[in-house]
């Protein structure tokens, strides 16, 4: 579904919510938003069209977006989170969060895609490979708490946690469960799945299209959903579509029937009559790699890259002007915090400023006006995102263009998600990337912004702020939405560093036709109803 990053659910994504557009009644996990129950069509293909290949399918080895939605129809999460923020039964009919100690009790009867039960001690299996950094998966310290550690007696699962968490529940709905086949084999999850979804996975042909077949006698879906529900697809088509033109022709004539648009497009298919799902998100963040051997590691570089652009102008070319300022780090719903913490603590735009910071940090202009230190010139690439197509493109000109204007060696280096996951993760060559992170909760920002650096850890830009780990520290220890106003604290410290600078805000919308559904982060599996 998503054309955006999210690194953590991911969903990014992480826990995550969707507004409907136009006013309509949120629906509950299992059904449809806007729905009636009537006239849907059985035995028919769902297509959804994305834009960026998932890569390999581990569904607990990468937090690029596209594999984080496809992940969705063939694993389940322990609980699920309901559009309103409430805690909802999914693998777990019931549980319990007291201080440090959680327990989960599984549900009698889960069955895994090749028919062998799902257990207690699979779930532990399953946190004990998160929890080794030797795994190298994304999900800890972001779903999984470091040092979090599960034991099972029957049907119980009972983790401890290292400290409190305030939003445990929230992380643990996003970490998708492997079955016992899978876990012995990771090998086999690069190209197949072995889960306990509403759906297996039956034809993978990457950079072009993933096929998934609906499973019969399927029980415990988020909220109780079964696959006996009228309207549910018998296939689950998801095809890699780069081009946002090309994927919104696909929809307006039939061949797909849900796509999220972030151009100019969308103003094409609301035209057209076609119904959204709008998302809130955070669209426009900038992160700059603070790693040895970069000159984005001199605080002041990252300071006079951040005071060379307006920042509004920006956020206007990124959201092709329909979006808004940025707020805060987790701003998807149902967010654990609410409010503006970024309003007035991002450094201010000032080009004289910025030139007098590299000045004084010596970086002098030469005679091609590109600035120099010690003999190495002042050269930063740009990385961003390919789905955001043309506004991305704009706004990637012009933040270049404000920077060659102070001595900048500036260029921009378009790429898709899984290139651009492989280079902030992996390789490590970039000195700015345009990566909008999306959560919902703050704790889950905490593995991106501190802790090991990239490759050993998730903290790709290899950020250390020694402000924003004190205020988190104090709102860890707070239960839930208490901890707010410190966790605004430590995102303002990251700001008024220029460690991170988040700077635009958008409702990007997820046209559907020929179906209904509703999206809890992504497109929920069990909502989708075919229409006749």
């Amino acid at each position: 579904m998503t054309r955006m990053m999210a690194l953590a659910a991911l969903a990014l994504t992480g826990s995550v919510g969707l507004a409907a557009c136009g006013g309509e009644t949120p629906a509950p996990p299992g059904q449809a938003a806007g729905t009636t129950g009537s006239a849907y069509a059985a035995g028919k293909t769902f297509t959804l069209n994305v834009a960026a290949d998932p890569g390999a399918l581990d569904p607990q080895a990468s937090a690029v977006s596209t594999l984080f939605q496809l992940t969705q129809y063939a694993y389940d999460n322990l609980v699920a989170v309901a559009e309103d923020g409430s805690i909802q039964p999914q693998l777990a009919g019931s549980w319990t969060a007291e201080g440090t100690t959680l327990t989960f009790d599984i549900k009698s009867g889960v069955t895994c895609a090749d028919g062998a039960p799902f257990t207690a001690q699979t779930v532990v299996d399953n946190i004990a490979y998160v929890t080794d950094p030797e795994n190298k998966s994304p999900f800890l310290g972001v779903f999984v708490p470091v040092g979090a550690t599960a034991s099972a007696d029957g049907a119980k699962v009972t983790v401890k946690l290292p400290a409190p968490a305030p939003f445990a529940l929230n992380a643990f709905a996003n970490l998708p469960m492997v079955c016992d086949a899978g876990m012995k084999n990771r090998a086999s999850l690069k190209a197949g799945t072995n889960g306990t979804g509403p759906y297996t996975l039956v034809e993978a042909v990457p950079s072009d299209h993933y096929t998934y077949q609906l499973r019969q006698g399927y029980t415990w879906g988020p909220g109780g959903a079964t696959t006996a529900e009228p309207g549910l697809p018998a296939k689950v088509v998801v095809k890699v579509v780069a081009n946002e033109t090309t994927a919104a022709n696909q929809l307006l004539s039939g061949a797909a029937n849900a796509v999220q648009i972030t151009g100019a497009d969308a103003a094409r298919l609301t035209g057209a009559g076609l119904k959204s799902i709008g998302t809130e998100a955070l669209i426009g963040q900038q992160w700059y790699n603070h790693a040895d051997g970069h000159a984005t590691s001199d605080p002041a570089v990252r300071m006079a890259l951040t005071r060379a652009l307006d920042l509004n102008q920006l956020q206007a070319a990124i959201t092709s002007g329909k979006g808004a300022a940025a707020t805060q780090l987790a701003v998807l719903a149902p967010s654990g915090c609410t409010g503006d913490a970024v309003a007035g603590n991002l450094p201010t735009f000032d080009a004289a400023a910025a030139g007098a910071g590299l000045d004084a940090a010596g970086w002098v202009k030469g005679a091609d006006g590109v600035r120099a230190k010690g003999g190495d010139r002042l050269t930063v690439s740009l990385l961003y995102d390919s789905a955001l197509g043309s506004a991305g493109s704009a706004a990637a000109e012009l933040a270049v263009a404000a920077w060659k204007a102070v001595g900048v060696d500036a260029k921009a280096v378009q790429q898709n998600q899984t290139q651009l996951s492989g280079v902030i993760f992996g390789t490590g060559g970039w000195e700015v990337a345009w990566v909008p992170l999306n959560v919902s909760t703050p704790d889950q920002v905490m593995p991106f912004v501190s802790g090991p650096a990239a490759p050993k850890g998730t903290n790709f830009a290899a950020i250390d702020n020694p402000d924003y780990l004190a205020a988190a520290k104090r709102a860890m220890a707070a239960t839930g939405a208490e901890g707010c106003p410190d966790w605004f604290a430590a995102e303002q410290a990251l700001y008024k560093a220029a460690d991170v600078v988040p700077f635009a805000n958008n409702v990007v919308p997820t046209f559907v036709k020929g179906a209904e559904l509703s999206v809890v982060g992504s497109i929920v599996p069990t909502s989708i109803r075919m229409l006749g």
